[in-house]
């Protein structure tokens, strides 16, 4: 499936059947994606099919960068960068890699939630679409999130206040400095993520084949999804328990930002199906508020508050390469009634759109993290795309 050339947006109206995809478990995720740290992995040989085997080159680095400065003029002594690859580099004529996939997570995920069962299987595996036997993938955790660097490992509100313009730097050192990878295929990204990918097109035009926004507007965050992060937010910073960041027990506050996010970003036929009597809407805040005992607080703020820094509108005509828009008719925070993507992407020369319908197992803007859902989306992108040499 091509992209568009022209400035006329293509959008999709596709039907989909949940029956063709197999069965696939729900994820336990705390909300927006709070995981455990990642564990450390090893290199594992999977079974793709019935017919062959395929070594998946799977290794966990850190990328330390040394009196790193952040665009606000704050530093970082010794700035951790950790980073997840699968699949091996393949290199054209010219010993230039040409196979790169830059995978970016959401807010407070980690390459742990795109790393699971369901993205394996869904994307990862033998002839999905981000094979790891043709694409060298890269799932970088971003600064404050998962193994990199972050507030709780001890400097707390110390630590630099970070942007999404500070990922996306980030982000490109570790491509072109410590992988040596000066061109990428893909960009997908989602949520955050998708926030970011925005940003790559616009500050790196020629550094990429095609970028893949996943569940964001290119438009500041405003509305509703503003309202709830400036109430989480506020909250934390209000509460007599945060003691200016440097609590010695995790506040209230940091639980109940949870739930309001819960609340927010599950979508509303899901949790009309999950939350049917007090039972079970009881059961629901309980199961939020055990996550919540891995959440750090300053963390969680950090997180949040680095999203002020984006706003991808102004540079939407500048963007050359080709762009793969998908977001959820059940998106709470992204809601397609709105028109805000439809209207920017009335200004990027070469873009598509693809808004997915409510099915079984949708769930709001959560859809994200259950690629089994929009695997052929990412199929159809990636095969837009010019072949990669095998």
């Amino acid at each position: 499936m091509g992209l568009t050339s022209s400035r006329k947006i293509a959008t999709d109206a596709i039907r989909w059947n949940p029956s063709k995809f197999a069965p696939f478990v729900l994820m336990v995720l705390s909300t927006c994606g709070v995981l455990s740290q990642a564990k450390a992995q090893t290199s594992q040989a999977v079974t793709a099919n019935s017919n062959s085997t395929v070594s998946m080159n799977e290794r966990q680095e850190d990328a330390h960068y040394v009196n790193y400065k952040f665009r606000d003029g704050q530093s970082l002594s010794d700035l951790r960068f950790h980073y997840l690859v699968l699949g091996h580099p393949h290199k054209d004529s010219s010993g230039n890699i040409d196979n790169a996939v830059l995978f970016l997570h959401w807010t407070n995920a980690s390459s742990e939630a795109l790393s699971n069962a369901e993205f394996r299987s869904a994307l990862f595996s033998a002839g999905g679409p981000l094979d790891e036997a043709r694409y060298f993938v890269i799932i970088p955790d971003e600064v404050g999130h998962g193994r990199s660097s972050k507030p709780s490992d001890g400097l707390k509100m110390a630590f630099p206040h970070y942007g999404y313009s500070d990922m996306v730097d980030l982000q490109h050192k570790l491509v072109v400095e410590t992988l040596g990878i000066q061109h990428l295929h893909a960009v997908i990204g989602m949520s955050m993520g998708c926030m970011n990918a925005w940003q790559w097109a616009e500050s790196y035009p020629d550094a990429m084949d095609g970028i893949m926004p996943i569940a964001c507007f290119p438009a500041p965050i405003s509305g509703r999804n503003l309202l709830w992060r400036r109430m989480l937010v506020n909250d934390i910073r209000s509460d007599p328990g945060w003691e200016d960041g440097n609590y010695q027990h995790q506040p209230p506050s940091a639980a109940r930002g949870l739930l309001l996010a819960r609340l927010m970003i599950d979508g509303v036929p899901a949790l009309q199906q999950e939350v049917r009597s007090a039972q079970s809407a009881d059961g629901f805040i309980q199961g939020v508020k055990r996550q919540a005992a891995t959440v750090d607080a300053n963390d969680l703020l950090y997180s949040f508050e680095s999203s002020s820094d984006f706003d991808a509108e102004p540079g939407l005509r500048q963007i050359t390469t080709k762009v793969f828009a998908l977001n959820f008719a059940d998106d709470e925070f992204y809601r397609d009634t709105l028109q805000v993507l439809q209207h920017d992407m009335d200004q990027v020369h070469s873009g598509k759109i693809v808004i997915r319908p409510v099915s079984a197992g949708s769930t709001g803007h959560f859809t994200m993290s259950h690629p089994s859902l929009w695997r052929d989306q990412v199929a159809a992108f990636m095969q837009s795309l010019n072949v990669v040499s095998e």
